[in-house]
């Protein structure tokens, strides 16, 4: 399980993982405030060549940006656990990356192929961080 001793290890595990990707895709964040979705996120728009600034789409649900893909930024934190939100699977029709930070809060409205990231605070600097693929 990799563990990143700083945002910008952070932002290099997912620029990585964004290098890989091909086709659209759903990527599901779990971890509590502060672990480092976010970045993660920066990560992801840094491997996919978007030049803008990413932040949290905490108070407007979502943010899109174009690069290499198209990412769709989700930011489910000010939503309440089994409320109807964004359709994923036409967003993903968009051939882009969606991201989907607190996707527990979606977790019965998330694509089976996804892919899933979860963080654990280890220290101040320290997160693990575990990528699973369900893709496949």
């Amino acid at each position: 399980m990799p563990i990143t001793k700083s945002p910008l290890e952070t932002i290099l595990l997912a620029e990585g993982l964004a290098g890989s990707i091909s086709k659209p895709v759903c990527i599901a964040l779990f971890g509590e405030l502060g672990a480092g979705k976010t970045v993660f996120v920066k990560g992801l728009a840094r491997g996919l060549g978007i030049k803008e600034v990413v932040n949290s789409p905490t108070f407007v649900l979502m943010h899109s940006y174009s690069g290499r893909m198209k990412l769709h930024h989700i930011d489910l934190y000010r939503v309440k656990k089994g409320d109807e939100f964004l359709p994923f699977e036409e967003i993903l029709m968009d051939n882009g990356i969606v991201v989907i930070e607190w996707a527990e809060r979606a977790k019965n409205f998330l694509p089976e192929k996804r892919v899933e990231v979860k963080f654990k605070i280890i220290s101040k600097n320290e997160r693990e961080i575990v990528i699973n693929d369900y893709r496949n």
